[in-house]
């Protein structure tokens, strides 16, 4: 194999993104046959001996993708400061090296999350021209009308600029409160929450059922499953606009 950036093949060998993985570099944590690597370096994965801290690059690693059924209460990170439980902790320890979570899922929430140790494919996918769509089931205080759940799907500024338009319907309702079905093309740091607010409708429980088609189903809270490659694939193709 031609020699790549090294931040390239870390990326590619899923500890972190490009970008931390030029961080890493400019930190001096990252070393080529025993010798401390610089910004700009180039490798061989097939061939050189590259380390990250302690841990030595496998670049031909088999890329895995895994779906998580993430629980209230555990957060989308690797690890957490505070020592809150984290959506790696949910995986046998053997099975966590390398992963890290593609998008997240707030603390309040619950649902689908997916877990890959190919930063490609998290580059990817995270990437505006890829907006795979995601699906919720959020239940909401009250019974939206007509004209709010419109307004919804048409677009509600927050921060100084409308949201992308948005399938949302009424599942059902009681006396107090509503389910709603949600289908979003973005992801905005507390989204669902922060519209329904405006728009006098408070979030009781918010669930994320699908990421494009890859979907929930019967997955267990707290549950995971490894996805298969005609999954990945659908993952790896751009939606329709």
């Amino acid at each position: 194999m031609s020699k790549l950036r090294l931040q390239k093949i870390i990326a590619e060998a899923g500890i972190c993104s490009r970008r931390k993985a030029e961080i890493l570099l400019t930190q001096k944590r990252v070393t080529i046959n025993g010798r401390e690597a610089q910004l700009g370096d180039k490798a061989d994965p097939d061939s050189d001996e590259i380390f990250v801290d302690d841990y030595l690059l496998h670049n031909k690693l088999e890329k895995i993708v895994y779906l998580l059924n993430k629980p209230v209460g555990v957060i989308s990170t690797c690890d957490d400061p505070h020592g809150r439980q984290t959506i790696l902790d949910l995986l046998p320890p053997k099975k966590r090296k390398g992963l890290h979570p593609v998008g997240r899922l707030d603390f309040d929430s619950r649902g689908a999350i997916l877990l890959t140790n190919n930063g490609e494919l998290t580059l990817q996918l995270t990437h505006p021209s890829y907006s795979h769509s995601k699906t919720y089931k959020v239940w909401v205080e009250g019974i939206p009308s007509d004209r709010i759940l419109q307004r919804w799907r048409d677009g509600v500024i927050l921060n100084g600029k409308d949201t992308l338009k948005a399938k949302v319907e009424l599942v059902q309702s009681t006396n107090s409160r509503s389910l709603l079905q949600i289908v979003l093309k973005e992801g905005r740091n507390r989204q669902i929450r922060r519209v329904a607010t405006i728009l006098g409708h408070r979030v009781i429980d918010l669930q994320r059922i699908a990421i494009g088609a890859i979907k929930l189903n019967n997955l267990k809270e707290g549950g995971w499953r490894k996805l298969k490659e005609e999954e990945i694939h659908l993952l790896r193709v751009k939606p329709q606009s």
